[in-house]
C-alpha cells in the first residue's frame, strides 16, 4: 500500500467502488475465494485492473479485520466535501438540507451502520470531527455496505464551529437526550436540519450541546435504559424522514432515487443487500486447512450466475418411426 492508496475490502463495497466510477489500481482476492469472486475478477480484467492472489491472513492484516470475505481493491484517497458543497446537493435535489452530524464516535461499526442508514434515508452530507472520531477504517466502509461511495463526508476540525455556519445557513440542529422533554414524534423534524448523535459513552459534549436548537429522546419502553449509536441515530433519521415526506413520494423536483445502480451492460451492478451479508464471512488464515465458508451467489451481471440446484432441460426426442409389420 502506498501512502497514496486506499483499501476497501468485501464484497459489496468493492461493488460500490465499481459503480461510482472511482479509479482503482489493484484488485486482491483470497485464492480460495476466487471461484466466488469470479464475477468481480472479471470485471476488473475488462477494466485492465491487476490481479493480485494474497493469503486471507495477509489480507485480514492489510484490512484490520477479518470480515473482508476474501476480497479487497486498493483505489484513490478518497475525496472530502465541504459544507457548501453538501448544502449544493440539497439545493440541486430540490430539498430542504438534511444533514447529519457525528459527535466523536468510537466504533467504526457504529459509522458504518449510520453511514448506511444516512445514505438510505437521503441525507445530503455527513459532518464529523477529525480528531476524536473513529477513523473510517475498511471496517467501518464495510459496515456501511460501501454507501460512502454516495455520501458526502466533510470531516472538520471545529465541530462546534460548523454547526454554528449550519446554523447561520438556516439549519436546526437537533440533538438527542434520555432526559429531553419531547419524543422524536413530538419534535418538529421538518425543514432545514441537522441531526447530531453523540458518542457511545458521554453523548453529546458540551459545547456541541451548547449548538443544539432542541432536544429529542426516544421512548423507552424496556428494562434496558438506552440503545446502540447506530440504532439510535438510525431511528431519529427515519423519524424525520417520515415527518419531511409523510406520503413517501420525495420532494418536488427531487431526482428518482433508484434501489439498484447498474454500470454499463457488461458491468458489476451494486445490488441490494442478499443473504451474502448475513452468512460467515471467515477466511481460513496461512498454515490451517479449514474450508472457507460457502458465498451465496450474487446476480451481478446481466443474465445472472447458473444456478447448481436447477434441472437441467431435457430434449425433446424425435418421433420414432412407426414399425413395418413383419409378413
Amino acid at each position: 500500500m502506498g501512502p497514496d492508496e486506499e483499501l476497501v475490502a468485501g464484497r459489496r463495497p468493492v461493488e460500490e467502488v465499481f459503480a461510482a466510477g472511482r479509479d482503482a489500481h489493484r484488485l486482491l482476492v483470497v485464492p480460495q475465494r476466487r471461484n466466488a469472486l469470479e464475477q468481480l475478477v472479471l470485471h476488473a480484467t475488462r477494466l485492465r485492473i491487476p490481479i493480485v492472489e494474497v493469503e486471507g491472513g495477509s489480507l485480514t492484516a492489510l484490512a484490520g479485520f477479518d470480515g473482508h470475505q476474501g476480497v479487497a481493491l486498493v483505489v484513490q484517497p478518497r475525496r472530502f466535501a465541504t459544507l457548501d458543497d453538501v448544502l449544493a446537493r440539497a439545493a440541486d435535489r430540490g430539498e430542504p438540507p438534511f444533514v447529519l452530524v457525528l459527535d466523536s464516535l468510537e466504533d467504526p461499526q457504529n459509522v458504518g451502520t449510520l453511514l448506511r442508514s444516512a445514505e438510505a434515508a437521503g441525507v445530503h452530507g455527513i459532518v464529523f470531527p477529525t480528531r476524536r472520531q473513529a477513523p473510517l477504517s475498511p471496517a467501518a466502509v464495510k459496515a456501511s455496505a460501501g454507501a460512502v461511495e454516495h455520501l458526502l463526508l466533510c470531516p472538520v476540525d471545529d465541530l462546534p464551529g460548523a454547526l454554528a455556519d449550519l446554523h447561520g445557513h438556516g439549519l436546526r440542529v437537533a440533538g438527542s437526550e434520555a432526559d429531553a422533554p419531547l419524543t422524536a414524534r413530538q419534535t418538529d423534524l421538518r425543514g432545514p436540519l441537522a441531526i447530531v448523535v453523540g458518542s457511545e459513552g458521554q453523548g453529546l459534549g458540551p459545547a456541541v450541546r451548547r449548538r443544539c436548537d432542541v432536544f429529542m429522546r426516544i421512548p423507552m419502553r424496556g428494562a434496558i435504559g438506552s440503545l446502540n449509536a447506530a440504532v439510535a441515530g438510525s431511528l431519529l433519521l427515519f423519524e424525520a424522514v417520515a415527518q419531511r415526506d409523510p406520503d413517501g413520494r420525495g420532494a418536488a423536483g427531487a431526482p428518482a432515487r433508484e434501489g439498484r445502480r447498474e454500470l454499463d451492460a457488461g458491468a458489476v451492478a451494486a445490488v441490494e443487500p442478499s443473504p451474502d451479508e448475513a452468512v460467515s464471512s471467515h477466511v481460513p488464515t496461512e498454515g490451517t486447512t479449514e474450508e472457507p465458508a460457502p458465498d451465496v451467489e450474487i446476480d451481478l451481471l446481466p443474465g445472472g450466475p447458473p444456478t447448481p440446484d436447477a434441472p437441467k432441460p431435457k430434449k425433446p426426442r424425435a418421433p420414432r418411426a412407426p414399425r413395418t409389420p413383419r409378413a
